[in-house]
């Protein structure tokens, strides 16, 4: 559990760390539309040499990213398995009960996860090299123009900074309450599906306490540093593009036409 890396910021002075916020955050958005353009086997290996390489160049080591994927290993593990079994076009290979393999199922399947797997490793680099102030700087300076049809812009980057902020936080908070139940007697892995399922009941009572008890400190604290919305509001670091952002976009651009491209082969 304190493996999940949504919201760590792994401080750096790499090439992608010292891009601007909204230069990755429009990069990990724009990615998760341009890897569906990837439609044979080379176009997923042009797709994972990529971020490979973007993985290379945050300077953190692939292991970070995997061990990452590691809590969301059920999800992708469940999702991969409604893919497998419940699509029956293509030849069948399997069938039992309500439930059918088919070639194009095996094929559908493996797609889903190496693309459930290119997103989360991609999209994570936002997260890790970016600290979560500035993520919502970006949000809200890319939201900006909303704020003509009335939506809350500036609370709206702030709920996603703090969600960002505490997620790790709860996550490390229910890491130290296990621990604490284990020395207790309480064994978490013991048992089928069900009594592990009822083993972590106990967790949600003290966390979700917690997790109040923080969000009233945090709201008391901002009401002491008279806080304001974004509107009335200097900043003490200010985003800016610079030429590695530009650098950054043309690469992508690159990309996005080299995927394009192995559609083709």
């Amino acid at each position: 559990m304190n493996k999940l890396i949504l919201g760590r910021y792994l401080p750096g002075d790499s090439w992608v760390h010292r891009l601007d916020a909204r230069t990755k955050f429009i990069l990990s958005m724009v990615f998760i539309f341009v890897i569906f353009m990837a439609n044979n086997v080379f176009g997923y290996l042009f797709a994972a040499a990529f971020v490979g390489l973007s993985i290379y160049m945050t300077g953190l080591g692939i292991k970070v990213f995997f061990d990452g994927l590691k809590p969301l290993a059920m999800l992708m593990f469940i999702t991969t398995l409604l893919q497998l079994f419940f699509m029956n076009t293509g030849t069948v290979l399997f069938h039992w009960w309500i439930f059918t393999i088919t070639t194009d199922g095996v094929i559908n399947s493996v797609v889903v996860f190496v693309r459930f797997m290119l997103i989360i490793m991609f999209t994570t680099i936002l997260t890790l090299t970016t600290p979560p102030l500035e993520v919502a700087d970006a949000m809200e300076s890319l939201m900006k123009p909303l704020r003509k049809i009335g939506v809350p812009v500036s609370e709206l980057a702030l709920m996603v900074s703090i969600a960002l902020r505490f997620v790790p936080t709860l996550m490390d908070e229910a890491e130290s309450i296990m621990n604490a139940q284990r020395a207790r007697g309480v064994a978490f892995n013991e048992g089928g599906l069900i009594k592990r399922a009822k083993s972590y009941i106990p967790l949600l009572i003290p966390l979700f306490v917690n997790a109040i008890k923080r969000a009233i400190e945090l709201g008391d604290a901002m009401e002491a540093r008279g806080y304001r919305d974004g509107e009335h509001r200097t900043k003490f670091r200010v985003l800016q593009f610079t030429k590695i952002d530009g650098v950054a976009f043309v690469a992508f651009l690159i990309f996005t036409i080299g995927l394009y491209a192995t559609r083709f082969i």
